[in-house]
């Protein structure tokens, strides 16, 4: 596929879980993470903590936010980019889904412990960003490692 079309399918995937799905013509399943994104969105009041985040109300955001839902956030959230870019990308390389799960484990971890942090978004979103750079560094280590092994042996 053209490089233009898998950046626009993962920017597509970063606005909204789903869309990059549609884009490849997978319908069913971008419907799929739609509905779940706004089941999930709608059950964790995720836009009023957004808009109390943005605020700088961080205490209202923890009172405001159903942290039982928000944990599934950044799963769904890291999923359809994944899977997005998975599908554009053609030959998927080993360690290339690294990033997307760290950076949807740590962004997990940060809405555990937003309420001690940054808040119910912005720990999340940090957390992240942290993931995926973590994970960016994890799999270059371990492709260093691959070709370290493959260089050594007869």
């Amino acid at each position: 596929m053209a490089k233009t079309h898998r950046v626009e399918v993962l920017l597509w995937s970063i606005a909204l879980p789903g869309f990059g799905q549609i884009l490849n013509g997978k319908f069913l399943k971008g419907l799929l993470l739609i509905a779940l994104e706004f089941l999930i969105n709608i059950q964790s009041n995720l836009n009023s903590v957004i808009i109390s985040s943005f605020y700088g109300r961080i205490n209202e955001t923890v009172i405001e936010v159903n942290y039982q839902w928000l944990m599934f956030y950044p799963c769904l959230y890291m999923f359809g980019i994944w899977d997005a870019y998975k599908d554009t990308k053609g030959a998927i390389t080993p360690y290339d889904a690294i990033p997307f799960v760290v950076g949807a484990y740590f962004g997990t971890i940060g809405a555990i412990y937003s309420s001690s942090l940054l808040g119910s978004v912005w720990s999340g979103i940090l957390g992240i960003l942290i993931g995926i750079g973590l994970g960016l560094l994890i799999r270059y280590y371990l492709r260093m490692v691959r070709i370290e092994k493959k260089r050594d042996a007869p």
